[in-house]
């Protein structure tokens, strides 16, 4: 199953469905192949080959997918795309997020180690591939230039989507949604460098890590993580983050050409 390196395919990751569904439309070859409970599709994406694969939420969920698409796939590179909450102030609905670094808020194993370490690693943060991030930076910053192109005249009128924005820093990740206004305070307060919040990314950066991949990870911003981020949730991916998703992810690999 493992590909040469001239082969090897670039790995595309969501948690849920919905989040991939546009991307997997797109790919004219897919064929699925289904290990540990998960199908593994691959196939190609703007004449690149690519394995996508729904990882399930939550950090033990994507750390299983990540280690089997690098052990099982050979996959050259991970990329994460999907959706999460907004922490830091200017960080809206509709933004993307592309992280520089990811953290898991949840951890803390003090007082054997500082809060936030991950024990053993001697550190607290992994770091998104630079040059990845970089150009995914680059691509989402094309594919949100005319959001109307990319969403359509009405989904941009519905959630007021007139002039996305593409920030990069740091995305940290927990097992819980984070859906209260004093949750998202609370982690505002502990880490004032966060953007966004979300459940998988960090633990996919250190299985990454651990197998020398690269990574990258790239967020649509759904709701702000308080008291109305259920609030059209559901939709808000069908109709913005699923699209943004194909768009950023088909801008970048038409960069590596």
């Amino acid at each position: 199953m493992t590909s040469t390196p001239a082969q090897a395919p670039i790995a595309i990751v969501s948690a849920m469905h919905a989040e991939l569904a546009a991307l997997l439309e797109a790919m004219p070859d897919e064929a699925p192949v289904r290990l540990a409970g998960r199908d593994f599709w691959c196939g190609h994406l703007g004449g690149q080959a690519v394995v996508a694969v729904l990882s399930g939420i939550g950090k033990v969920a994507a750390a299983t997918t990540a280690a089997l698409l690098l052990e099982r796939f050979g996959a050259r590179a991970v990329l994460f795309t999907g959706v999460a909450g907004g922490l830091a102030p200017g960080v809206a609905v509709g933004d993307v997020v592309v992280a520089t670094e990811l953290l898991q808020h949840d951890m803390d194993a003090s007082p054997l180690f500082p809060r936030w370490e991950v024990p053993l690693y001697g550190r607290a943060r992994f770091a998104a591939d630079p040059a990845l991030a970089g150009t995914l930076a680059a691509a989402a910053a094309r594919a949100l230039a005319e959001p109307h192109a990319t969403l359509g005249a009405e989904a941009v009128a519905e959630f007021a989507l007139h002039r996305p924005q593409v920030h990069r820093g740091l995305i940290v990740s927990g097992d819980r949604f984070v859906a209260t206004q004093a949750e998202s305070e609370a982690l505002r307060q502990a880490l004032p460098e966060a953007l966004a919040v979300e459940m998988e990314g960090a633990a996919v950066a250190q299985v990454c890590h651990d197998f020398g991949t690269p990574f990258a990870a790239l967020r649509t911003i759904s709701d702000r993580a308080d008291d109305s981020a259920h609030v059209d949730f559901q939709r808000f991916i069908d109709r913005v983050a699923s699209h943004y998703s194909l768009a950023v992810m088909m801008a970048w690999l038409g960069m590596q050409r």
